[in-house]
């Protein structure tokens, strides 16, 4: 089915999309999928008492989301790479359940940023306690880059008795080589002050998603058009069927010539096709 320009760069525009959506999902579930059956954090969920942390509601929802996305891309690779209007229709309706949702959690992180901040900072705690414990070169990757963006250390903040010393930065000046802000209290304050930030990335996010949704809408609608709108073909005078017919399939002979001097009259059935014909 022929499209023009406007679905065409609906088309491509879903493509980009996708692909940027799936990387997205594949690195949440492999995220997700990882700190829930790594050796090293598997233990946490076997630990009734733990399976209510912000760790673990953490990695739940990476592991949830990751899928989500991954399923939602199907649909919108599916129906926009084959042109399948029900497919898209599918892509659509839960993109704007997607949308729906990141709004309304970027207003209920806002609404409730204290304790928000308060869970991010236990999330940052038990990871800090899982270094401490296995000495995983990954989770110290991860609180070295923490330290360094918000230029913290450990949990307690004091270099000379921080066990997690090698992950901090460096200090700047004299006061710090003695004590340094140490990274829950940073966390807390840092989201409560970025709270109205954090709410205008997930709107944002909701923003383009509307966008993905509007554009898999025009392109449904331009399928349809092009699938139901008929093709008509203008017949004048001057047309060329008529000048040059098609060769006779059956010829006719008139039994009775009333002239036998002149030559027989030949009838030949006309074949009409059943083709719209639009009036000029």
């Amino acid at each position: 089915m022929a499209l023009d320009g406007c679905g065409l760069c609906c088309k491509y525009l879903l493509i980009a999309f996708n692909i940027v959506f799936a990387l997205l999902g594949f690195v949440f579930l492999g995220v997700g999928l990882w700190l829930r059956f790594s050796p090293n954090t598997r233990g946490i969920f076997q630990i009734e008492e733990l399976n209510s942390s912000a760790f673990v509601m953490a990695v739940t929802v990476l592991i949830a989301l990751g899928a989500v996305m991954l399923i939602v891309v199907s649909f919108g690779d599916y129906g926009t790479c084959n042109q399948k209007i029900c497919a898209l229709q599918v892509f659509s309706v839960l993109l704007s359940i997607l949308a729906l949702a990141e709004v309304v959690l970027g207003v209920l992180a806002y609404a409730n940023r204290d304790q928000v901040g308060y869970s991010i900072a236990e999330f940052y705690s038990s990871m800090y306690a899982l270094y401490l414990t296995n000495g995983d070169p990954v989770i110290g990757v991860t609180l070295t880059f923490i330290h360094n963006t918000l230029h913290c250390c450990g949990v307690t903040g004091i270099p000379v008795i921080e066990m997690a010393v090698k992950t901090c930065p460096k200090p700047d000046g004299f006061f710090e080589k003695i004590v340094m802000p140490n990274c829950p209290a940073i966390i807390a304050s840092v989201f409560d002050s970025k709270a109205a930030l954090v709410m205008g990335l997930f709107v944002g996010t909701g923003a383009l998603l509307i966008m993905a949704v509007i554009c898999s809408s025009i392109l449904s609608n331009k399928l349809r058009q092009s699938s139901s709108s008929p093709q008509y073909i203008i017949l004048t005078h001057s047309t060329s069927v008529l000048a040059n017919p098609q060769p006779p399939q059956h010829e006719l002979v008139s039994s009775s010539n009333p002239h036998p001097d002149q030559d027989p009259v030949i009838f030949t059935p006309l074949t009409v096709a059943n083709i719209p014909v639009a009036q000029s």
